[in-house]
């Protein structure tokens, strides 16, 4: 297991620690999942300490919907790395599946609303999404459970703002550059002629190029770009 003056971390994730009596089964040891109790501890302690490692449980237990309230969520280093003599192997605890009062959510924005969840240590159950000009954009317009309730999930429901205008860029070869950019200006649209060409034939001014393209869609304050002859 020894490589130079390094070791192969052991999983400490899955099995009990009871059944661990050795260098090369602690490697393929789990603990996760498993009570962390006073006497499996000190059998640990002694597996590390076989290997040049010593074992640190995190004094912060963390809330698992899933893992058991003192079971073996965690470790650091992972699985398989490679440590040097004298380092930690630190596990972290479960808290298990917290039982919390809902929180009031609504008018928050939506990653607010996420962020509190996840401080609490509730789960977002789902994201429904409606448009409307009555609710600020980004906000939570309502939750279910309510607030002040127990639960371990919560659903929102968010408001993604009314949808803006939008148009469909017309064609505008062959019309007069002038005449066209003082329409679309006339609509909120952002118009430039970014260039001149030589076109037989072609009277001056006359659209010949535009960016977009005919039949993309655009929304008012986005820019046209037109290019005419000369």
């Amino acid at each position: 297991m020894e490589v130079g003056k390094e070791l192969a971390v052991s999983e400490v994730l899955g099995e009990p620690v009871r059944d661990v009596d050795s260098e090369c089964r602690l490697a393929h040891a789990r603990l996760s999942g498993h009570n962390h109790d006073r006497d499996r501890e000190v059998r640990t302690v002694a597996v590390l300490a076989a290997l040049g490692l010593a074992l640190k449980v995190d004094e912060a237990r963390r809330p698992d919907p899933k893992i058991a309230v003192g079971r073996v969520i965690a470790q650091e280093p992972a699985a398989g790395s490679v440590a040097r003599r004298q380092r930690s192997v630190k596990i972290w605890l479960s808290a298990g599946q917290r039982s919390s009062t809902v929180p009031l959510l609504t008018g928050e924005t939506e990653r607010t609303a996420q962020l509190r969840l996840s401080q609490d240590g509730l789960a977002l159950a789902a994201v429904s999404e409606i448009r409307s000009q009555d609710y600020p954009s980004d906000a939570v317009v309502s939750q279910e459970p309510p607030a002040k309730t127990t639960s371990a999930n919560v659903a929102l429901l968010v408001n993604r703002g009314e949808r803006g205008a939008s148009y469909v860029m017309p064609d505008l070869i062959g019309v007069n550059g002038d005449r066209a950019s003082e329409i679309l200006r006339g609509r909120g649209f952002r118009v430039a002629v970014v260039g001149s060409t030589p076109y037989p034939g072609v009277a001056a001014g006359i659209v010949l190029r535009q960016m977009p393209q005919a039949g993309f869609q655009i929304g008012p304050g986005e820019p046209i770009s037109l290019e005419v002859s000369r």
